[in-house]
């Protein structure tokens, strides 16, 4: 029988030590440095992952799209929006089930997503500089495994229950 991890020490008087910190200004640095980048493409970072998805994947709705891009239903739509506003993307009834919309890139929307990974690449070669080949290797191992504790932490409710505060009744 497996036992039961022991829980991670956190300090709160180190808070810049922490994995959740440095993972948090990580993604941050790398979303502003890819968002001044995709400025040339005239999209957002937000809007690059979606085109970047959808040159990916196939039969996509917005629904799903959003569980796997970890966006918010109705950020996402704003940003599915803009794109169609450009004429990057558009919404298609679904055959089988006309109350369905598909997501779909126009073919605009083809030739900007094919332009996006070198601008991706151009931002990591940066950020990465000075990473040896093992050091990457190793950190996207670990960025796998943590990746893959997505169902763990889909399936935890962290809701703070029981901590309402009392009804003055």
């Amino acid at each position: 029988m497996q036992q039961a991890p022991k829980p991670l020490e956190f300090d709160v008087t180190q808070v810049e030590n922490s994995v959740g910190y440095l993972l948090a200004r990580s993604r941050t640095m790398l979303s502003r440095s890819v968002d001044q980048a995709l400025s040339r493409a005239g999209i957002t970072h937000a809007q690059g992952s979606i085109m970047i998805s959808l040159s990916m994947n196939t039969n996509v709705t917005a629904a799903t799209m959003a569980r796997e891009l970890f966006i918010d239903p109705a950020a996402l739509k704003r940003s599915l929006d803009k794109l169609e506003e450009k004429g990057l993307v558009r919404r298609v009834a679904d055959p089988a089930d006309r109350r369905t919309l598909k997501l779909e890139l126009t073919e605009t929307g083809h030739e900007v997503a094919v332009s996006l990974p070198p601008l991706y690449r151009e931002v990591l070669d940066v950020a990465l500089d000075g990473f040896t080949q093992e050091e990457l290797g190793f950190l996207k191992c670990l960025l796998r495994k943590l990746l893959a504790n997505r169902p763990l932490l889909d399936a935890r409710d962290f809701s703070c229950q029981g901590n309402e505060k009392p009804s003055n009744e």
